[in-house]
């Protein structure tokens, strides 16, 4: 649904986000929280960007980048700050950085919330980056897209075991 996320909601999930577990307490997340009309200006670049990188670009695909961040009312771009402890490695806050993501999807679900995460070219973009403020060396992990889902039951598809994936030893 197109219903705005009020802001003490959003603080909920970022409250949420921070109590991942980081190696040396780093706090490596960065987020930036998309809503109302930031989500357009972002969606204007998308379309932009798209079509400076790619002059055979349609008109059908401009409009699908431009239309991109009004999928939901409420989007959280989630990106990794770089190691300036030279005791941490990179991998370690990008780990901290998804479980952060992996929080906020958790919360939202438990507030009643549809939550999605979604990664793409945009998130590897230097372009993408340089319009948040982020360093083009720096990991995006992706866009959080969250909101008040329009369906009431869902029923998610089942998954593969763990079993192929697991080694016992005992």
């Amino acid at each position: 649904k197109p219903d705005p996320i009020p802001e003490a909601i959003i603080n909920t999930l970022l409250s949420a986000a921070v109590q991942a577990p980081n190696h040396f307490k780093v706090r490596p997340w960065q987020f930036v929280v998309l809503t109302g009309g930031s989500r357009e200006k972002f969606g204007e670049f998308l379309a932009k960007n798209l079509a400076r990188n790619y002059s055979d670009s349609t008109q059908e695909l401009l409009e699908k980048a431009r239309l991109k961040p009004l999928r939901a009312p409420l989007v959280i771009v989630l990106a990794t700050a770089r190691p300036e402890d030279p005791r941490v490695d990179d991998i370690e806050n990008v780990c901290a950085t998804a479980a952060a993501g992996q929080n906020i999807l958790l919360a939202a679900h438990s507030l009643g919330l549809g939550a999605i995460w979604r990664t793409g070219n945009d998130a590897r973009d230097p372009e993408v980056k340089n319009f948040f403020g982020f360093h083009p060396d720096q990991h995006l992990l992706g866009f959080l897209y969250i909101g008040y889902p329009e369906m009431t039951e869902f029923h998610y598809p089942e998954r593969p075991s763990f079993e192929d994936r697991t080694t016992w030893m005992g």
